[in-house]
């Protein structure tokens, strides 16, 4: 059987940078409320002129690098967002010509679980002798899509994109994979306005249904049920337990989410990555940014058990059980 393993990792962040001192002239709220309710203190924000296309392209291009891989050697290229550029074309088509790759390529959209349902996507390719290098890239700039007189979401999101490359091996990099969706959920976080149902007109926009509306106490009883959850389910497809996991990376929404989920897990608060005080929510970028940080820092070891879980709007929810076999950077 063909494997697939993570061979390469990058990411980025864009330069502006949105301090919760800042938002205190924004809007009605405090640092302090939002740091004990959220655990953020900054977040990026994309500059003018500056889509999701291009954080997606710099991510790309650093995970590439990283794996020591040439544009020609890519077979497929696949971008997890919300936010893409357009309806269409995909933002993946913008990728690909930005990076100079010569491959087809797709977006997935499952929310902030795109990168999960995208890695899937990748290792099924491998596995299935279609592919034999694959880029995958979670990337938003979420922020274009909040109500900055919304306190409730706009303390929350910001903006990114991570990347790795996935790459048939030997031994098996990306292990078993549980994917769900729940499309009963779909109220509970959505963007109301901007596509078949809700053309966006000046009326809906002067409404702002053309941003993000959620049910905050509604979306952590899910996430503190289904994180748990969907770990167990993959961990059991890769024969393996909650004692096998060396790092938990999952989806950076909420930092009291996070500390919920180790608890109910079993896991020591310690082997769960958080970089959210720094980056804020930056949705599909989550996962892969938080790996990436995980792996800069030499903390990430050959060998190591990593589980991938993220949850977002549809409703939907994966994890993903990696062995670890780059060696670390320092």
């Amino acid at each position: 059987m063909r494997h697939a393993a993570i061979t390469g990792i990058g990411s980025y962040l864009p330069e502006r940078r949105l301090t919760n001192a800042d938002l205190e002239v924004m809007v009605d709220t405090t640092d302090e409320w939002i740091r004990t309710r959220t655990g953020i203190s900054e977040r990026r924000l994309a500059a003018d002129g500056e889509a999701t296309s291009h954080l997606a392209t710099a991510a790309g291009r650093a995970a590439l690098a990283d794996a020591g891989v040439a544009p020609s050697e890519v077979d497929f290229v696949v971008v997890g967002t919300s936010s893409p550029d357009h309806i269409f074309p995909s933002t993946a088509a913008l990728v690909q010509d930005a990076l100079s790759l010569s491959c087809p390529g797709v977006d997935i959209m499952a929310a902030c679980t795109s990168f999960i349902f995208a890695l899937q996507h990748a290792t099924s390719m491998i596995e299935a002798g279609r592919a034999t290098c694959v880029l995958v890239i979670g990337a938003d700039a979420l922020t274009r899509h909040v109500d900055f007189t919304d306190r409730a979401t706009c303390v929350l999101f910001g903006d990114g994109a991570g990347a790795v490359v996935v790459q048939s091996a030997d031994e098996a990099g990306v292990l078993g994979i549980d994917l769900g969706t729940d499309g009963s959920g779909a109220e509970v976080l959505k963007v109301p306005a901007g596509g078949s149902a809700l053309p966006c007109t000046p009326e809906r926009i002067e409404q702002g249904l053309h941003y993000v509306q959620m049910a905050g106490s509604e979306v952590f009883k899910f996430a503190v049920r289904m994180i748990p959850d969907t770990t167990e389910r993959a961990l059991a497809s890769s024969e393996m337990s909650v004692d096998d996991i060396t790092w938990l990376v999952p989806h950076q929404a909420n930092k009291r989410i996070l500390d919920t989920v180790a608890d109910r897990l079993g896991l020591d608060r310690a082997c769960v990555v958080s970089n959210i005080e720094h980056v804020g929510n930056t949705s599909a970028a989550s996962i892969p940014l938080a790996l990436n940080d995980l792996y800069t820092s030499g903390q990430l070891r050959p060998g190591d058990v990593v589980a991938l879980v993220g949850f977002g709007a549809g409703l939907t929810w994966g994890a993903a059980i990696v062995r670890w076999t780059k060696e670390p950077t320092r």
